[in-house]
């Protein structure tokens, strides 16, 4: 954030900062007062009308104080936390005395609502600010100590980078054989997660999540309009249009904002990116979209349960914490298939990936890896691997490598030399010391064939998944495991009789519950569809809150 006017730092006209102090509460200040400490949560937008303020780092065991930036007038201080609920990392301190005006979060969605061009200038700015102190003294105030070539350390990563949270990563293997000792460590306390000095020994992307205020707490004990369980394309679509119709919305993950979109190197047919668009780019502009809207983010959070009395929906999550919602809508999308091999869950995030995002390719970029699968996430995986400089093997089972993916796919892997394409084959076995470093291909089906032995140091599995649906004990399924809505739904309760109607589209068995994306039957399996899909159900219920006597 430096002195000359950028997006992170714009320049503000009479009328613009005239609109934008109408939202705020004039104070006097003196050298050395805090507006807002480190670690404070839900604190105020800061515009500077006179005198300045210094953003620092705070004080760190191994670094001293650091001045990030310091804003004069007609500035602004506040980076993306403000929308959504992170605490703060940094803190301001008043440097010249002066006038500010104090934004509270209340006020601060009240302007994004209300003021197209400031919310558009404050998002913009907003989200510049979080890309520029994700390097920099900014990021040593959370620290992660991993190789995320562990299964806990790839899940640490893959949280704060879908988050896009300020970070610094350090891998054990790329520092001093002494670094763990000079800091009081051991190789059984990795992963370590350092937040603002304080050291959190076997991290987990939850712990994590609580230290920086990310995980789910209640703010009073009114239900929530809407809450949407899965971020991928569906629950963000719902969430984003539910929030800016005026639901009070939360939006909960058990992993990070994404879904399954977010592992797609690139797609290529979404209406609007003739050139493509990677899952991780949508994703992130989905998840800055939610947070414009006031969409409570929680991850990561894992219903394990979904609780109906006749009262307000109770959804229970894996800590036994309840979230309490006039209506819920479920987008838990589809779980990963795996092969039946021995030593599958010791490769699990030491080598078996399924997911082709940049993180992944970056890890493989120059290597051999091999991609198992024949439809379009494999195909789309293949090229983005051989792209980065990937020897790649693309095993399929299927005869045909056509069969199941798209000629537009199978017309550009045949011409990258990079690629090698083995159809009627099969992965019959896996090797490797700590980390995978090979595997056996055979014909497929052929459990006694010869096994030919293929170096990679990354296998992407790419199979198919089946429906995240275990928790939902009482709402109607088929025999697959998908959910039924609208008019599939056969068996009408005491419920429904007691309010007198028929399901609603895209609306289970339970009256207030809906479903949308891959986790519903009859969906279409698409990013485009289950965008759609989200949209949709939630116009249903918003003809089911009407149709309460509570409005909605």
């Amino acid at each position: 954030m430096g002195a000359e006017h950028t997006t992170a730092m714009p320049q503000l006209t009479d009328a613009q900062w005239e609109r934008l102090t109408r939202y705020g509460v004039a104070v006097e200040t003196e050298p050395g007062e805090v507006l807002f400490h480190t670690g404070e949560r839900w604190y105020d937008l800061v515009l500077v009308e006179r005198g300045a303020v210094d953003v620092v780092r705070d004080a760190l065991p191994w670094a001293g104080e650091a001045t990030i930036a310091t804003v004069g007038p007609r500035g602004f201080v506040g980076e993306l936390g403000l929308l959504n609920g992170q605490r703060a990392f940094l803190t301001a301190r008043v440097s010249e005395a002066g006038t500010v005006h104090r934004i509270d979060h209340a006020a601060l969605t009240r302007l994004m609502a209300e003021d197209d061009e400031l919310c558009d200038l404050m998002l913009r700015a907003l989200w510049a600010r979080r890309e520029q102190l994700r390097s920099g003294p900014a990021a040593w105030t959370l620290k992660i100590v991993a190789s995320d070539r562990t299964v806990e350390g790839h899940a640490l990563r893959r949280y704060v980078e879908r988050l896009e949270l300020v970070h610094t990563w350090v891998d054990p293997d790329d520092v001093p054989a002494d670094y763990l000792n000079v800091h009081h460590l051991t190789p059984d306390d990795l992963p370590i997660a350092i937040v603002q000095g304080e050291y959190l020994r076997n991290a987990t992307p939850g712990q994590v999540a609580e230290l920086l205020g990310l995980a789910y707490t209640a703010d009073d004990d009114v239900a929530v309009d809407l809450a949407v369980v899965g971020a991928g394309p569906a629950g963000l679509a719902a969430a984003i249009y539910g929030a800016s119709e005026g639901l009070r919305t939360v939006l909960l993950d058990s992993v990070a904002p994404g879904g399954q979109s977010a592992s797609t190197s690139r797609i290529e047919n979404y209406l609007g990116f003739p050139f493509g668009v990677s899952g991780d780019a949508l994703t992130a502009q989905a998840s800055l979209q939610a947070f414009k809207f006031g969409v409570q983010v929680v991850a990561p959070c894992e219903g394990v349960r979904l609780e109906h009395d006749g009262g307000p929906l109770r959804l229970v999550l894996a800590d036994g914490t309840t979230v309490d919602a006039r209506s819920v809508i479920v987008a838990t999308g589809v779980s990963y298939r795996t092969l039946a091999l021995p030593r599958w869950a010791e490769f699990e995030g030491a080598g078996i990936s399924y997911a082709a995002t940049a993180l992944e390719i970056r890890q493989a970029a120059g290597r051999d890896v091999v991609v198992v699968g024949g439809a379009n996430s494999a195909g789309q995986a293949a090229l983005a691997l051989a792209a980065s400089g990937c020897r790649v093997h693309l095993v399929v089972r299927n005869d045909d490598i056509g069969a199941r993916m798209s000629s537009y796919l199978v017309d550009r892997i045949r011409e990258d030399p990079r690629i090698e394409v083995r159809t009627g084959t099969e992965v019959g076995e896996l090797y490797g010391e700590g980390a995978i470093e090979g595997v056996g291909l055979r014909a497929t089906g052929g459990a006694d064939a010869s096994v030919e032995r293929v170096a990679c140091s990354q296998l992407f599995c790419f199979i198919g998944a089946e429906p995240s649906t275990g928790w939902l004990a009482d709402v109607d399924r088929d025999d697959h495991g998908f959910v039924l809505t609208g008019a599939d739904v056969l068996g009408l309760g005491d419920e429904w009789q007691a309010i007198g109607r028929m399901p609603l589209p895209f609306e289970t068995s339970i009256p207030g519950v809906f479903a949308a994306g891959d986790v519903r039957r009859g969906s279409m399996k698409r990013v485009a569809a289950a965008v759609g899909e989200g949209s949709s159900a939630v116009a249903s219920v918003h003809r089911a809150l009407a149709a309460m006597e509570v409005p909605a």
